[in-house]
């Protein structure tokens, strides 16, 4: 894979130095891990376990996260649907309220219309809402992608994106969740949201029921072009 000033900005932001926290101040270090069942329409529909995790690391002006996600499925000892998910985010305040960030995304799906996409992105963000029961945060975003359909063909792009991600502290032990983002490409747009209810059932462990949209513009015919995930899984945070 050739790489282009895009993905060496992106690697520029999301690879500084970072320092060592102070022993007695409040751990850097923050990440979840979930599992469930969950229940599939569009190009599969099956039922099927997810399967994921972050983790987090903040220092002064710099947060760093790590994401990944996997969806397997199988009927009749055959695989039916598989696909993964794998994400690096830094971000870096320049104010209360602005920051910077570098985004790596790569994505894989054995049966949906691309098997991969990866996209670097660098952007700006604003945090709009920010008290104990609300959090909106917003980013404009310009990078590259590279995409490979289930047949072998490629493509790679300029794209351009706009993100929206809100938070609601129902209760202490309640949350809601809405992730909105957009991928716009001159080949295709992807567009990926995900809507979640928490609420914790025992200490550091949650019961999240989740629903995501996936959806590709441009496909190949007889493919779908949305992908549907209705989730209820356990969630540990650590």
């Amino acid at each position: 894979m050739k790489f282009n000033p895009i993905m060496i900005a992106v690697w520029a932001i999301t690879l500084p130095s970072i320092s060592a926290a102070q022993a007695e101040e409040e751990s850097p270090w923050a990440g979840k891990a979930t599992l469930g069942y969950l229940a599939t329409s569009g190009n599969t529909e099956n039922s099927t376990l997810n399967t994921g995790f972050e983790v987090g690391y903040t220092t002064g002006k710099w947060a760093h996260l790590l994401t990944a996600a996997a969806i397997t499925a199988s009927e009749n000892e055959v695989t039916t649907a598989e696909a993964y998910d794998l994400g690096w985010k830094s971000e870096r305040k320049i104010s209360d309220h602005d920051f910077l960030f570098g985004r790596l995304t790569w994505r894989k799906d054995n049966f949906g219309a691309y098997d991969t996409q990866f996209a670097q992105t660098v952007g700006y963000g604003r945090r709009l809402i920010e008290s104990k029961a609300h959090k909106l945060n917003v980013e404009l975003g310009v990078g590259a992608r590279q995409s490979e359909f289930q047949l072998g063909e490629t493509e790679n792009e300029t794209i351009f994106t706009v993100g929206g991600y809100y938070r609601w502290q129902l209760s202490e032990t309640a949350e809601f969740r809405q992730d909105l983002t957009v991928e716009a490409g001159s080949e295709n747009t992807h567009i990926e949201s995900i809507t979640a209810l928490s609420a914790k059932i025992m200490g550091d462990l949650a019961l999240v029921a989740s629903y995501t949209i996936k959806n590709n513009s441009e496909v190949p015919a007889l493919t779908e072009k949305t992908d549907t995930y209705t989730a209820l899984s356990l969630e540990y945070a650590f």
